[in-house]
């Protein structure tokens, strides 16, 4: 899976260009605070599985004023390393690869 150029944000991370994004609007449960923030990484150039990161925090624009964080380009660039030890492939098909900030 490919993430769209419009609304992502490009990073590099160990001489690898990949593409991350924030979703702008939470989902009905993001909303209500039930389900973490997210964010999705892929490799900028090639079609393959992407990383689903969860944040240890509501989604800023959740409607009820639980407290929030941003995602930082540290924050992201911590997660791909992570993922990449942990056998996260982006060139490569598969399904989305999940990983929870904080965790170790």
């Amino acid at each position: 899976m490919t993430l769209a150029v419009k609304g992502s944000r490009r990073i590099t991370v160990d001489g690898v260009s990949y593409r991350w994004l924030v979703r702008g609007r939470p989902t009905y449960c993001q909303g209500l605070g039930w389900t973490p923030l997210t964010f999705v990484v892929g490799h900028a150039e090639r079609t393959g599985a992407v990383l689903v990161a969860s944040m240890p925090c509501a989604h800023p624009s959740n409607w009820i004023g639980l407290p929030s964080q941003p995602v930082l380009p540290g924050t992201v660039a911590s997660c791909v390393r992570r993922a990449v030890t942990d056998g996260w492939q982006p060139g490569q098909p598969g399904p989305p690869f999940e990983v929870r900030v904080g965790d170790r």
